[in-house]
C-alpha cells in the first residue's frame, strides 16, 4: 500500500494544506499521478463543489487535477477508474455515512489494495483505520457501522492534543483514548499531533514532522515516539 495519512489540513497562521504540500506533491509525483479522485463527504457547512475547488487551488501548484466523486451518478465506479484517492477532513460521522451509502468503503479499499495511492487528512486519516471510533467529532448523523477502510491495523487520533485548557473540568484527549483501549484491549492507538503525517510504503511506516507521536496500548504506559524511530511494527500488529 501507498498511504499518506495527515493529522490536519491547516496549521495556525498558515494557508490551507500549506505545511503538507511538499509531501503531497512528492508522494503524487513519485507515483506518477496527474489526477486524483476526491471524496468531499466530510464537508457539512459548505458545499462539495466548494470543497473540491479549495483542494484544487492547492493541488494546482503541482499540476494535479482534482476530480470529485460527488459529480458522478455512480461514485464507486468513479473510484474504480481513479489514479489515486484523496479523502478530506471535516465531520467523520458525515463522511462515513455517505461513504457507506455510496458503497465507497469496499470500492476504495479494493482500489488501494491493488496499489493506488491514498491521501487523507484529519477525518480522511481516521477512516483509513479499522474503525472511526477514535475520531474527535460530534455524531451529527448516524452511519450504519463504525467500520471503515481498514487500510492500517491500528487506530489514529488526528489533531492529538496534550493540553488541558485552564478551567476545563472535562476529560483530556489522553483520558478519552485510555477509555477506548480499556474497551478495545488489542488495539494500538496513534495520537498524531498537528503538523505531522504518516507515510506508509513498501511495508515501512515513517513519521514526518517535527513532533513525536503518542502511542497507546492497553496494559502499557503511553509513550512518545520520535520521528527518527522505526515503528513499522505497527503495520503487523
Amino acid at each position: 500500500m501507498k498511504l499518506l495519512l495527515i493529522s490536519n489540513s491547516t496549521n495556525a497562521g498558515e494557508g490551507y494544506l500549506e505545511y503538507p504540500k511538499k509531501q503531497i506533491a512528492e508522494f503524487l509525483a513519485k507515483n506518477k499521478v496527474g489526477k486524483v479522485m476526491f471524496v468531499p463527504y466530510a464537508a457539512v457547512t459548505f458545499s462539495y463543489d466548494t470543497y473540491q475547488q479549495k483542494v484544487q487551488n492547492r493541488f494546482s501548484e503541482f499540476d494535479v487535477e482534482v476530480d470529485s466523486v460527488h459529480r458522478y451518478e455512480n461514485p464507486a465506479k468513479a473510484i474504480a477508474k481513479a489514479q489515486a484517492i484523496v479523502v478530506g477532513g471535516g465531520n467523520t460521522f458525515h463522511l462515513v455515512k455517505h461513504m457507506q451509502q455510496n458503497k465507497l468503503i469496499t470500492a476504495i479499499r479494493t482500489k488501494i489494495m491493488k496499489g493506488a495511492p491514498y491521501i487523507g487528512w484529519s477525518a480522511g486519516s481516521n477512516v483509513a483505520c479499522p474503525t472511526m471510533s477514535t475520531t474527535n467529532d460530534m455524531p451529527i448523523v448516524q452511519p450504519r457501522t463504525f467500520k471503515t477502510l481498514n487500510l492500517v491495523p491500528f487506530q489514529i487520533n488526528p489533531h492529538y492534543l496534550d493540553a488541558h485548557p485552564d478551567g476545563h473540568a472535562g476529560e483530556t484527549r489522553e483520558q478519552r483514548i485510555l477509555e477506548y483501549i480499556e474497551a478495545n484491549r488489542k488495539m494500538y492507538v496513534v495520537g498524531l499531533r498537528e503538523g505531522c503525517m504518516l507515510l506508509i510504503e513498501n511495508h515501512k511506516m515513517t513519521l514526518i514532522g517535527k513532533r513525536d507521536l503518542r502511542l497507546f496500548k492497553y496494559g502499557e504506559t503511553a509513550r512518545d515516539i520520535k520521528p527518527d524511530k522505526d515503528f513499522s511494527f505497527l503495520l503487523n500488529v
